[in-house]
């Protein structure tokens, strides 16, 4: 069994990123506070928070854009202080900005880029592979300058996969997308999340929801949740609501036989909501409550909080 106890060890072990102790200061204000995380190779991570929370600070750190106050980063087991040159070549940086040359074509773009990271006899085989993948195929002979924000950001994703990188690090990727090109861009960064390790920003929360494997939010510059959506979603959920549809009319007095039930009220579509006494799931309790008062189930439905909810109550409680 392999130990992972420094940089090159925990690489094998499966880690792309390694987190310590990471601050950055700009005068008074801590603008990342001690944080510290990891991320497994092939992992989708999605990094969220409020607007100066600190999520565009610490990928312009893990991207070598600037330097840390104190902490550590390491990504696939080169130090960013350090080793920043070998951690360029290990990462794919799609900024918030997306600074793009408004007056090069968008294949002369990529060809330029190319001949930056060195890719010689590869370059004709990337190019033609990302221009499929961000489908800027009817797009590729035209100026830069004269696409549209969703293409511009197509173009952006283009050159962050252009070299084949371990880790894509990617800042509000479907910024200025239309819905058709959010889903594919959401399914482009799904395939790349089966090889590659992948960090991204969003406002939007069902895309994240949809896409990443894990969530961490950050707020004031300190981690205030770290789990999967699924986890941090029923981490406040003190009790269950279950929704039920049934194809008879049925009698209050009725359901009132249900145990385990807090309280339940009638929809104005005619559903019944239920709400538990504990944490207990009251799916099962209400089909075979049915089952043996004769009564057709048309559908049983939990509510949790949504992604936005546990949004809110995460970093406006600290």
């Amino acid at each position: 069994m392999q130990v992972c106890t420094d940089a090159a060890t925990w690489y094998i072990c499966g880690m792309s990123i390694k987190v310590t102790g990471l601050t950055k200061v700009y005068g008074a204000q801590r603008a990342v506070d001690d944080i510290s995380f990891e991320v497994n190779k092939g992992e989708i991570l999605g990094f969220l928070g409020p607007n100066g929370a600190g999520k565009s600070t610490t990928m312009k750190i893990l991207t070598c854009f600037i330097p840390q106050t104190t902490g550590q980063a390491l990504v696939c087991g080169q130090d960013t202080m350090t080793d920043s040159i070998e951690v360029r070549k290990k990462i794919g940086y799609l900024p918030e900005s997306n600074a793009l040359y408004y007056d090069m074509y968008v294949q002369e773009y990529l060809e330029f880029m190319a001949g930056l990271h060195k890719l010689g006899d590869k370059t004709k085989q990337r190019i033609e592979a990302m221009i499929e993948a961000t489908g800027l195929t009817a797009e590729r002979r035209k100026l830069v300058g004269q696409l549209s924000k969703g293409y511009k950001q197509r173009v952006g994703l283009a050159q962050a996969m252009l070299h084949d990188p371990e880790v894509l690090i990617l800042d509000e990727p479907t910024s200025g997308l239309d819905p058709n090109q959010l889903i594919e861009i959401r399914e482009l960064i799904r395939s790349l999340g089966r090889n590659k390790t992948v960090i991204f920003s969003s406002h939007i929360m069902q895309e994240v929801q949809a896409v990443a494997d894990r969530i961490i939010i950050v707020n004031k510059g300190k981690i205030v949740a770290n789990d999967t959506a699924a986890a941090l979603q029923n981490k406040l959920n003190n009790e269950v609501t279950v929704i039920a549809e049934f194809k008879q009319k049925v009698e209050r007095a009725l359901l009132g036989e249900l145990k385990g039930i807090k309280h339940y009220e009638q929809l104005k579509d005619g559903r019944w909501s239920f709400v538990s006494s504990g944490q207990g799931d009251l799916r099962e309790d209400i089909f075979l409550f049915a089952k043996n008062k004769n009564l057709t189930l048309l559908g049983l439905e939990r509510e949790q909080f949504s992604l936005e909810e546990v949004f809110k109550q995460v970093t406006q409680k600290n």
